[in-house]
């Protein structure tokens, strides 16, 4: 193919997901109103599966902070006239590109296979699927356990007693989405690695001799994602974080020594 061949071929992989995109956005539009109390509103109170379950294991472990569910039911006030529409709108563009997001890797695991060797083609094909996996994963942590986790803290903590804590829809919805984002992203760590092994700038000596380094690091990211900064949240997030480092040391490729040394290794063992 020339390269308006390409040009065309990528011009049409576009529409094709735009035409996917809005297609699932308007059946977000049609089930949004359905589910925003009971899924995009529902950390808002404390019948939360998160706080819930938090409430119960602080039964159990006294050390973890007081999850009781007494008086915990926030408000969403509206204060422009136009922000529960345009809410509406982007509610529902959220939900169809999330719905998407399959169809949309594999387009563009269609557009770039052929460019492929046989043998790299599976191997791009698997990390498609497993990135695309890892961002639904991330995007779940951060709506059941990162943004709840901050958003209790937030609209609880108080400089000072005559002043009430309020929210405005849209600071909520900023604050929803770009958490969980940002949480669906950072789940894409071992993908990172993988291609940056690919490319032979990393291997896997780097993450023993950085493993100290990745526990400060994993606390570093931790306490910029949560604002809170108490120990109980820290941990929470921490965990996942510095699970993604040592999952992205199974996915990069072994040093060249370590891979000389095992060929040498096979004949003795074949004899």
């Amino acid at each position: 193919m020339s390269f308006w061949d390409h040009l065309e071929e990528f011009r049409w992989t576009l529409i094709r997901i735009i035409i996917a995109v809005l297609v699932f956005s308007v059946v977000g539009f049609i089930v949004i109103p359905h589910i925003f109390d009971k899924v995009i509103l529902a950390p808002r109170s404390s019948d939360f599966i998160t706080y819930r379950f938090f409430e119960k294991a602080s039964e159990l472990l006294p050390f973890l902070p007081d999850f009781s569910a007494e008086k915990f039911n926030v408000e969403i006030l509206n204060i422009n006239m136009i922000t529960q529409f345009m809410t509406y709108i982007s509610t529902s563009l959220a939900f169809g590109l999330l719905c998407t997001i399959p169809y949309i890797l594999f387009e563009v695991w269609k557009f770039i296979s052929p460019a492929l060797y046989v043998h790299e083609a599976k191997g791009v094909k698997t990390a498609f699927l497993f990135g695309g996996f890892m961002f639904i994963i991330g995007c779940l942590v951060g709506y059941f356990i990162v943004f709840p986790l901050i958003f209790r803290f937030l609209i609880t903590f108080q400089l000072s007693e005559s002043i009430d804590n309020m929210i405005s829809l849209d600071s909520y919805m900023n604050n929803f989405f770009t958490l969980i984002l940002v949480m669906g992203l950072v789940f894409e760590l071992p993908l990172v690695f993988w291609l940056l092994s690919k490319l032979g700038l990393i291997y896997r000596s780097f993450f023993r001799k950085y493993r100290r380094h990745a526990i400060v690091g994993s606390l570093i990211a931790a306490a910029l994602i949560t604002p809170s900064g108490d120990p109980f949240s820290l941990i929470i997030v921490t965990i996942p974080i510095y699970i993604l480092w040592e999952i992205s040391a199974f996915v990069v490729k072994k040093d060249p020594p370590e891979e000389e040394e095992e060929e040498e290794l096979l004949p003795a063992v074949t004899d």
